[in-house]
């Protein structure tokens, strides 16, 4: 008997969530931040060359990382998102394209920009639809912003060939996706300008703040700036030449800056990254491969085999199924959601974001982009922590095919 039925569960320890403080943080990264705490030099542009400052050494190692020309360590991801936007020049009150299916801070960013969201389908892979975005598309969009939605690298090779056609930039919103890559090449790279959180679920963790990365000059000098580099701080940045650009008076300064303390516990963690990713990697390759022969339901393929972080396991379950699968699994002691649910406010569907949409109905802005909501009603999302032990695993890999065992029935 299921446990949604007065059954047995398959569980009944909690499942590992960092809101449960299932985070990937060690000791040495403690004492990092410690040290920094202990400094009293909490403000980044500090007496100290740029170089020697936490954020300073944060930021020259994630280039290291990504292999870009600049990064800049901000606030949050989606200040990382709204600085590419303004510090490219998009004009205010421009368009810019966006999938249906994101966190709201995709298009919180662009309304924070000065810029509107342009809606756009995603397939039956949750990824944006191309063919789509061409249907809708019109001279008044003038980005593109894509999301590599929990953690599965989109179809940048498709994105970026559209978007030279009709000659617009892309942003990638890769706060989702840290460390992931697609044909060997890390996502945040592939566009103008790549934006990455790292708030307590990410794949890099200090509760909240975001860096972005980019090779274009002019930009990262503009983002700078914005960002709350005032009377002339920019130039710490270019240590080598003159910045960029004349004068930093003509832009606004949004104080979105990171401080020290956030940036030593952050650059610490990235020393571990890499055994972070792997396990993801092995985590989400040992679910799927277990369940990939389960009737009833649909894994969520990525664009090219491997071509996702594996922090979450993303099925669809036809027939209207999808919400009681996931009340099911979270019966069972795993959590779930559905995300399409109509009795959850989950922010990542486009419906709940109502500050885009006056006083439509629900049913009205639903329609609006039918197939990604058919879609996500239909999909069950589980999260999975890189501290899942693979008896952890075990147990999902029970629960789901014993809830898709009654779906049969």
């Amino acid at each position: 008997m299921l446990a949604i039925d007065g059954g047995d569960p398959i569980r009944r320890s909690p499942w590992p969530t960092y809101d449960k403080g299932a985070v990937h943080v060690h000791p040495e990264d403690e004492e990092a931040a410690i040290r920094a705490i202990r400094s009293h030099l909490y403000f980044r542009y500090d007496h100290r060359p740029e170089q020697e400052t936490e954020c300073g050494r944060f930021e020259a190692a994630l280039c290291d990382y990504f292999g870009t020309r600049h990064a800049l360590a901000v606030s949050s991801g989606t200040t990382a998102i709204a600085l590419a936007i303004m510090a490219a020049g998009i004009p205010p009150g421009s368009l810019i394209a966006c999938q249906g299916f994101t966190f709201v801070a995709s298009p919180s960013a662009i309304t924070l920009a000065g810029c509107r969201p342009l809606l756009v389908e995603v397939d039956q892979n949750l990824q944006l639809d191309v063919e789509d975005l061409r249907r809708r598309w019109s001279p008044e969009v003038k980005a593109i912003l894509v999301v590599h939605m929990r953690g599965f690298a989109a179809d940048m090779e498709a994105i970026t060939r559209f978007a030279t056609e009709v000659g617009v930039p892309v942003f990638e919103d890769a706060v989702p996706a840290m460390g992931a890559e697609l044909h060997g090449r890390k996502l945040g790279t592939y566009g103008l300008a790549g934006a990455f959180s790292t708030q307590s679920d990410k794949s890099l963790n200090c509760g909240e703040g975001g860096f972005l990365v980019t090779d274009d000059s002019t930009l990262f000098a503009r983002a700078v700036v914005l960002s709350g580099a005032y009377e002339g701080r920019v130039r710490r940045h270019f240590p080598d030449d003159p910045p960029p650009i004349g004068t930093d008076l003509d832009l606004p300064l949004l104080s979105f800056r990171m401080d020290e303390i956030r940036a030593a516990l952050l650059r610490s963690e990235l020393a571990r990254l890499p055994s972070r990713l792997e396990l993801f990697r092995r985590n989400y390759a040992y679910v799927t491969g277990e369940l990939a022969d389960v009737p009833g339901i649909r894994i969520r393929r990525p664009v090219e085999p491997g071509a996702c972080l594996g922090e979450a396991f993303i099925f669809r379950v036809a027939g209207g199924l999808a919400e009681w699968f996931a009340r099911a699994l979270c019966c069972e002691g795993i959590d779930a959601r559905n995300l399409g649910s109509g009795a959850d406010t989950n922010v990542r569907v486009f419906w709940n974001w109502r500050f885009l949409f006056g006083d439509r109905t629900v049913p009205e802005i639903k329609a609006l982009l039918p197939a990604t909501s058919r879609y996500l009603e239909d999909a069950v999302d589980v999260p999975l922590s890189s501290s899942l032990t693979l008896e952890d695993c075990d147990h999902l890999i029970a629960a789901v095919r014993k809830i898709a065992s009654w779906v049969g029935r």
